[in-house]
């Protein structure tokens, strides 16, 4: 098991002033959280919308500060001033809207603005902006206007943007939420390749359970709290918790769920359509 990269102990965080003189009511975020991401590992945080998943997401390189509680990004303190920057450097951010990333009239450039703003030499800038290209499959749109891209292209441009900083951990906050089907499968096809091929760590927030189910581990937040953590398998495998808490499963869950309340007897282990289709063929075979 991979040594913790950032941890976050009993981190608590409210939207509005507790004195009231913003005159918004003040709303509990995030309620003691504790949290770990791995060096190298693929980790999902699924919840619904309110649950606290995407507060947390700004936690992990320092956007927003614990109100108690602290977040250690490779050992240094999230609240402590003179660490802002390191830990951003360390931890990349790409949100749900990759046109709110995107700041510059070419590709190219837009992926240089994160390093040129580093004070890097402009060789190393070039470097950085075509490994970044390369990475996500970008390379022959480096000239192209970002708004002649489509949605799942420009999402990339936007991860790139983030890796030309080279960051150990890349968090990505519901990168799919508006993309179609194919542009979807092509964000999480690149960064699933990212976290393989560069031992990147990658936290993806989501409240697709296709996607939380191809991960390392899972986290299920409601309520500001944590409420179960473990593998796809071993999450997905609690269905009726996860109805609980206004959640789903994966689909081929779902159909060996419903298969087996008719009295097929299928594994409760099944997570991807793959393997329901793998048990029903052996149970096919024996007739």
């Amino acid at each position: 098991m991979a040594d913790p990269y950032i941890v976050v102990e009993q981190v608590t965080y409210a939207y509005g002033r507790e004195d009231g003189t913003d005159g918004a009511p003040v709303t509990l975020a995030l309620d003691g959280v504790d949290a770990v991401v791995r060096r190298g590992e693929f980790l999902a945080v699924l919840g619904m919308n309110g649950s606290g998943k995407s507060t947390l997401a700004r936690h992990l390189n320092a956007l927003l500060l614990p109100r108690t509680g602290r977040v250690l990004v490779d050992g240094l303190d999230t609240r402590e001033e003179h660490n802002l920057w390191p830990v951003r450097d360390r931890v990349g951010m790409v949100f749900q809207n990759p046109d709110n990333q995107i700041v510059a009239a070419v590709v190219e450039e837009d992926v240089a603005f994160g390093p040129e703003n580093q004070g890097l030499p402009p060789e190393e800038i070039r470097v950085r902006v075509a490994e970044a290209l390369a990475a996500v499959g970008m390379t022959a749109h480096r000239l192209r206007p970002p708004h002649l891209l489509s949605g799942g292209q420009k999402q990339r441009v936007a991860i790139a943007g983030a890796l030309a900083l080279r960051p150990a951990c890349l968090v990505l906050d519901e990168p799919t939420a508006m993309l179609d089907p194919s542009g979807r499968t092509e964000v999480l096809e690149v960064v699933r390749r990212l976290n393989r091929e560069l031992g990147m760590a990658v936290v993806w927030i989501t409240h697709f359970m296709e996607e939380a189910a191809v991960a390392d581990r899972v986290i299920v937040m409601a309520r500001g709290k944590v409420q179960m953590v473990g593998t796809p398998r071993e999450v997905f495998s609690q269905a009726e918790r996860l109805r609980e808490l206004r959640l789903d499963v994966p689909p081929a869950v779902q159909v060996a769920e419903r298969l087996r309340a008719d009295g097929v007897p299928l594994p409760r282990t099944i997570l991807t359509l793959d393997e329901l289709v793998e048990a029903l063929c052996q149970l096919s075979s024996k007739g």
